[in-house]
């Protein structure tokens, strides 16, 4: 199985939008993968906050 690049994954991110896209559209489109792949691997890692306690925390606001 061939593992893609940093750089591969934003080509093929680019390619995916309309070409109409703006700058802010592009930046807007790799913040998110970046943020959705920190996610996951946060998960993978256990870095999770059980759902009880985020709803105690938002409670106490």
């Amino acid at each position: 199985m061939h593992a893609t690049t940093i750089k591969e994954n934003a080509k093929m991110l680019i390619s995916s939008l309309p070409d109409n896209s703006t700058w802010d559209d592009i930046m807007y489109e790799i913040y998110v993968k970046q943020k959705i792949e920190k996610g996951l691997k946060d998960v993978k890692s256990g870095k999770l906050i059980p759902h009880k306690d985020v709803k105690r925390m938002l409670e106490k606001k």
